[in-house]
């Protein structure tokens, strides 16, 4: 068989999603065994308080490529992506949300793409965002305030859709982003100042079945700018 890619790390940042992620993982495990000779699946339970820990529990015992990182306590997007992505081991990283909103099998659109173009980054942009309007008026001016603050030559910094290779981590300076949204930002922001090559592809976004975003939180959005504003300061 031939594998488009040797090695491949795929994450899920999960917080209670116990209606949503055995389906998930099911989907999950129809497609990523195809794309990689080696291949790990990580769920990150960020301190879900649901049944979500049992289910991943019960999946892993059965699959030995699936891994579960676990938080005692919910540490945010940004805490749950963090984990995921230091805690990946194999040379292409890819990461989307657990709850339904992306199709795990566009992955190998977002591959295809990485190799056409030798990008070190492949970022999802939404083709059609599937949240209310004031969502995407709130994301629009976020996104920006950040284009403004650090030129970044970016359509959609937030996409929860990503593809990435692990030297990135290691040529940029560690990601501080914890509680607040601005993790994602933080990430690109970092890789274009280091030089690294991002490309962009559409991605379908479907409506949220279960769980809820935390993003327009009014303490997800003040702590979002606190981050943001502490890195303009230091890049400045």
């Amino acid at each position: 068989m031939a594998y488009l890619l040797k090695e491949l790390s795929v994450f899920f940042p999960v917080y209670n999603l116990e209606a949503q992620i055995k389906d998930t993982l099911v989907n999950a495990l129809e497609t990523i065994p195809n794309l990689a000779e080696k291949y790990e699946i990580i769920v990150v339970n960020d301190g879900s308080y649901d049944r979500t820990g049992e289910i991943l529990s019960e999946i892993a015992k059965k699959n030995t490529n699936i891994r579960i990182i676990t938080h005692k306590n919910n540490r945010g997007y940004g805490g749950a992506l963090k984990s995921g992505f230091y805690g990946s081991k194999y040379e292409w990283i890819a990461f989307t949300d657990a709850d339904g909103q992306f199709d795990i099998s566009e992955l190998p659109n977002l591959i295809n793409l990485q190799k056409r173009t030798k990008a070190d980054l492949v970022v999802g942009y939404y083709m059609k965002r599937a949240v209310k309007f004031y969502r995407k008026v709130n994301t629009w001016l976020w996104q920006l305030v950040v284009r403004i603050l650090f030129g970044l030559n970016v359509k959609d910094i937030d996409c929860g859709f990503k593809l990435i290779s692990k030297k990135v981590l290691s040529g940029i300076d560690p990601l501080e982003s914890e509680r607040g949204a601005f993790v994602s930002s933080e990430f690109l922001i970092k890789a274009q100042k280091a030089g690294f090559k991002i490309v962009e592809i559409g991605v379908h976004h479907y409506p949220r079945t279960e769980g809820r975003g935390t993003g327009a939180d009014l303490n997800v959005i003040i702590r979002s700018f606190i981050d943001l504003f502490k890195l303009w300061k230091k890049l400045r």
